[in-house]
Parts: C-alpha cells; structure tokens; sequence
C-alpha cells in the first residue's frame, strides 16, 4: 500500500517540521508544498544525497504488457502505479491508479494512495477528496485517516481539523502503528499550539 509513504516515510520529519510551522504560522501564512514534507530525493539538500528513485523499465514494460492482454485486470494496473510511486513519478502513478479504479472502484486502499500522489503533486483538496471517499468505504481506515491529518496540516493549514483526524485514530486503534504516529503528531502540534483540541477530548 503506497499511501505507508505519506504516513509513515514523512513521520520521522514531520514532527519537528509541524511545530515548527505551527510557529511560524503565527507571523506568516506558510504553505508547505509536498516536497517539503517528501522522503529526501537527490535534489534535497543534504549531507549525503541519496540517489534519485529508479523505474523498473524491464517491470513496467511486462506489466504494461499484461495491462494490454487484460482490460478488465485492475491487478497490473495498480503494480504499475506502485512503480511509478515509488520512482517519485506521481502523474503517470495517478494515471494507472486511475484506470485500476475504474475497474475496481471500491479498493480503499488504491483509493488513498491516489490521494496521497494528488498531495504530492500539490493538490491537497484532490487529496482530500479521494480520502473522504476512502473513508465512506471504510470509516475506520487508519492510514487514511492519519493522511487526512498530514494533509489538512501541511496542504490546507487546517490544523484543528488535522488534530481532531489524528485524535479519531487514536480512539479507532489505539494500539496501532498509525496511532503512534498520530500520538507523535498531536504531541508536537499541541506543544506549539495549546488551544489545539483543547476542550475536546475524543473529538
């Protein structure tokens, strides 16, 4: 499931990137893009670059194959996606998510992780649009909803609405790996911004 990227591969930087923009928020309306919350690519400053993700030519090649031989298989379709996810390739990856959910509407799953390729590509209310109808699917969905969360918070500046997403994984799965992260998450946003939640809990 490729939406663990966005709840998890941001989770080790977006706790001191929330309070700090929670900070800064109070000066300044800042806006985060994707690709400040993204994994480090080879063009994000550091002290040892990583190198760029890399396209399986040889993979996408079969599975296109497939695709072709199978219009009615949603299996290839979303393969294909996942690589290009993978390979930092989000529109061709919401192309293939695309096509997999014409012929599978209902996959909650396919259905964040388009969510999340619209977040990195800039478009939080795509996001969020995709989430919301994962969650009619699956009300309890936590990786969705902790998405929910980390795009509220960095795409739409909502953080009362990012707080209360994080808080309804904690009540849904309290011992998930997905509420330890929202528990992280709360804790960093509340410390910068007390009035956070404050006055609702379980909200």
């Amino acid at each position: 499931m490729k939406s663990d990227a966005i709840a998890y591969g941001i989770a080790g930087i977006l706790f001191g990137l929330i309070a700090g923009w929670v900070i800064g928020s109070q000066q300044a309306v800042i806006r985060p893009s994707p690709a400040a919350a993204a994994p480090p690519t080879a063009t994000t400053p550091s002290a040892a670059a990583p190198r760029a993700p890399v396209l399986d030519e040889a993979q996408v090649t079969a599975l296109k194959s497939v695709a072709q031989r199978e219009p009615k298989n949603a299996a290839p379709r979303t393969q294909l996606a996942n690589l290009y996810f993978d390979a930092d390739q989000y529109d061709e990856a919401i192309k293939w998510y695309g096509e997999a959910l014409a012929l599978n509407p209902n996959d909650v799953n396919v259905i964040t992780d388009l969510g999340v390729c619209y977040y990195y590509t800039n478009q939080p209310d795509k996001a969020l649009e995709q989430f919301n109808r994962s969650l009619t699917l699956d009300p309890k969905h936590t990786k969705t909803l902790l998405n929910v969360g980390i795009v509220k918070a960095f795409g739409k500046q909502d953080l009362q609405g990012a707080s209360e997403a994080w808080q309804q994984v904690l009540r849904i799965a309290p011992d998930s790996p997905e509420a330890q992260a929202a528990k992280r998450a709360l804790a960093s946003l509340q410390s910068a911004h007390p009035a956070i939640g404050a006055g609702k809990p379980g909200a």
